[in-house]
């Protein structure tokens, strides 16, 4: 399943191979509560048909009403990019159902040859981080580099937004629990890989939309280098499959690495690593073990709802680096 901003490019792309006019829409500011943070996007086509939101669904009827009324083939002649704020008055937040005080700003660009959307797929796709500068007053577009996921910057002249590879879940190990986690994953947008060698255990195991993978797990992680955007789960108890898996991923920009496993297990694990393949404490401090939030999860999918949960947390920066051991 591919993350929301993913949906919205491919469709915008698509639509722009048809011929049909259409609009890009981006939060490029908010101040107080919003629904939808900078950065997000919502593409519009002259059918007003949509596909992504910028507020919930908030003011996204009074946004397609303006567009069409303002003519999005003729918009799209122009080329030239707008302005658009909602909630600047408490009338006008209570109207539009935004939150007391929220304000966003958005940027109604529309789409052209030089929008250069098809080339942003391709990088999203490619796992490159990737920065887009928006010309407001022509509609052109460089594209640049990206250090990865940062806030959009919008002056009197640009737009400036950084989009990023999907994120990436990889499993190591097939079974219940892990059939568990990729449904969560799946559901939240993120691109999932399990990994098992184990014939009796991955035989059987299937799910749509996850790459079931048979390799050794360190063979795949030294394979696909994990980045910034890729977490990597290890679930098989086993440290013949886990523990180098581990090593590795720990090594790499990953954003999150975890492992399943009684508070012992994890600590015997850990000195398995420091111990035996001198991994720094430092390094250490990174794994999180027993993985998941403590919510009191006893069954699979509890457990897989509480790694979940830790992962997203990783993910969106508000999860407290672990003390080493």
């Amino acid at each position: 399943m591919e993350d929301l901003d993913t949906q919205v490019l491919r469709t915008a792309v698509a639509w722009q191979a048809q011929g049909l006019p259409a609009v890009l829409v981006t939060v490029a500011r908010s101040w107080g509560s919003s629904p939808r943070p900078p950065g997000s996007l919502m593409t519009i086509n002259e059918r007003g048909e949509t596909v992504g939101s910028v507020s919930g669904g908030c003011i996204e009827d009074d946004l397609i009403q303006r567009i069409r009324e303002g003519g999005i083939a003729a918009a799209c002649a122009s080329a030239v990019p707008a302005l658009q704020r909602y909630g600047i008055s408490a009338d006008e937040a209570h109207r539009f159902g935004l939150p007391c005080g929220g304000t966003i700003e958005l940027v109604l660009e529309p789409l052209a040859a030089h929008s250069r959307l098809a080339e942003l797929l391709q990088a999203c796709q490619q796992r490159r981080s990737t920065e887009r500068r928006l010309n407001l007053q022509t509609g052109a577009v460089k594209l640049l580099p990206s250090r990865g996921d940062l806030a959009p910057l919008l002056t009197d002249t640009e737009l400036v937004t950084h989009l990023g590879p999907q994120a990436r879940l990889i499993v190591i190990g097939a079974g219940d629990l892990s059939r568990f986690l990729c449904q969560i994953a799946l559901g939240l947008g993120f691109e999932v890989l399990v990994c098992d060698p184990r014939p009796e255990q991955s035989a059987s195991w299937s799910l749509d939309g996850v790459q079931l993978l048979r390799e050794m797990p360190d063979d795949l992680i030294q394979r696909l280098q994990p980045d910034a955007r890729t977490a990597v789960v290890a679930l098989t108890h086993d440290p013949k499959l886990d523990d180098l898996a581990l090593i590795d991923a720990l090594q790499s920009p990953a954003f999150y690495v975890g492992a399943i496993g009684s508070r012992r297990n994890s600590e015997s694990r850990r000195e398995r690593l420091r111990t035996h393949f001198g991994l720094s404490d430092e390094a250490l401090q990174a794994l999180h073990g027993p993985a998941g939030l403590w919510i009191g999860s006893k069954t699979p999918a509890e457990i897989a709802l509480s790694i979940m949960a830790e992962v997203v947390a990783a993910k969106n920066g508000c999860l407290k680096s672990r003390t080493p051991t």
